[in-house]
């Protein structure tokens, strides 16, 4: 039901992050967006049915991001999107209770099937 999913991008470069916001539009997801962390983390709520997040952003990046997320009491899925090929982004994510890692460029059909399993797979107060 992708319609009544709100989902969380936040990103720091706007051409990425407009992109997915076109692709979760187009396919009937209800999207707001954070061009960095401080401000993702203002419009968290407890309706937030995923968050889509970028790794490397300044001054805090998204592992930062998704620790205070959680640290608030927010548990949505989380998918990170990076360009960055380092191994530990894995291990990281991983320790975090992220869902998926996306490589940048980011390829919508594979983004939105991650993000339909992520939002079917959470239980919906």
């Amino acid at each position: 039901m992708a319609s009544a999913s709100r989902i969380l991008i936040v990103e720091d470069n706007d051409f990425v992050r407009m992109q997915i916001m076109r692709f979760l539009v187009d396919a009937g997801y209800a999207c707001f967006e954070a061009s960095g962390a401080e401000q993702g983390l203002e419009q968290m709520s407890p309706d937030v049915a995923a968050v889509i997040v970028d790794v490397r952003m300044a001054p805090i990046d998204g592992f930062a991001f998704i620790a205070a997320m959680r640290e608030h009491g927010y548990a949505p899925p989380v998918i990170i999107v990076t360009g960055d090929q380092n191994p530990d982004i894995l291990v990281r994510a991983s320790a975090l209770g992220v869902v998926n890692v996306l490589a940048k460029p980011v390829q919508k059909d594979r983004l939105l099937a991650m993000l339909a399993r992520a939002v079917a797979a959470t239980p919906h107060v």
